[in-house]
């Protein structure tokens, strides 16, 4: 079923007409903000309220044109400056193949340099989301150089990819800032885990390795085997609960969400909004069959 769901994510197809469904998009709804930047400020602004963080994804990856990427580049740019008059506690992720990755690379290099000058110019941090296998590499190649250059640039690091560790130790050598996550895209058994236990095994081992680090570090999941195995080796290390965060996906176990930030653990939640919602609510429904189940029982209560 996971395979379907990736598999289907990447189908122009499928996708038209899932977008022309209310069923599709009230179903997404539960796990995007909305389509507006209004909604997503006042999601923050919830989470906020509830002593969590946010950090805002305006959906959309692989721009077909220059045009798109550059414009998606400006949008993203001016979220800072809505996220400072509004005053809410925030940062910014983006995907390089929204800014052109797949077309020129060094125009998602020149759009990402642009968001993150101006981030720093607001006292504000971007994350650079991480994707499927082709563009590994090469994000990891602009990040380095963006960091080095500006400083409030930081990525992500997917465990089940068996190059992670590698990776992890290099951007830790320049002081990069990580977020880990298991990794949701569909990729070959010669680059990646293809069992849940090996996977979890190394984001484990990982998630170690980035809290007996520095600088500051998100350990991203729901999976509470793997939250109370984070809980359990900081406190055996001594590690303080300000050393990390916590993230979780928008919509998705908000009683642990709460239970975590009431706990005094740092706690910042994935909020993305935007039109195009098609990709990452197939990738969500990939994930979990929970919330496959979700989607199932709205459909027949229609």
């Amino acid at each position: 079923m996971r395979a379907l769901f990736l598999f289907l994510a990447k189908q122009e197809g499928f996708k038209n007409l899932a977008m022309k469904l209310g069923i599709f998009r009230r179903a997404a709804l539960r796990f995007v903000a909305g389509e507006g930047l209004d909604d997503a400020i006042r999601a923050v602004r919830q989470a906020n309220h509830q002593n969590m963080t946010g950090t805002l994804d305006l959906l959309g990856e692989n721009t077909l044109t220059k045009e798109d990427a550059v414009n998606a580049c400006a949008e993203i740019t001016g979220i800072f400056d809505r996220i400072l008059a509004e005053r809410v506690r925030c940062n910014i992720s983006v995907k390089l193949t929204q800014l052109g990755l797949a077309l020129d690379p060094e125009l998602s290099r020149r759009c990402l340099f642009q968001i993150a000058k101006h981030a720093l110019e607001k006292g504000n941090f971007v994350r650079v989301d991480m994707e499927d296998s082709p563009y590994t590499q090469c994000t990891l190649e602009i990040v380095e150089d963006a960091h080095e250059k500006l400083g409030n640039v930081g990525t992500v690091i997917q465990s089940y990819l068996y190059r992670s560790e590698q990776d992890t130790l290099r951007l830790l050598d320049r002081g990069i800032g990580i977020r880990l996550v298991k990794g949701a895209y569909l990729e070959p058994e010669s680059i990646a885990f293809r069992k849940k236990k090996d996977t979890d095994a190394n984001f484990i081992k990982l998630m170690k390795i980035l809290l007996t680090s520095r600088p500051y570090h998100a350990i991203a999941t729901h999976d509470e085997s793997i939250i109370s195995a984070t809980k359990d080796f900081a406190r055996t290390e001594e590690i303080p609960k300000d050393h990390f965060e916590f993230q979780m996906l928008y919509g998705i176990r908000r009683d642990l969400q709460v239970r975590l930030a009431q706990e005094g653990y740092n706690v910042r939640i994935y909020i993305p909004y935007g039109r195009r919602w098609y990709s990452y609510f197939m990738r969500r429904l990939a994930e979990r069959p929970s919330n496959v189940a979700f989607v199932a029982r709205n459909f027949f209560r229609d």
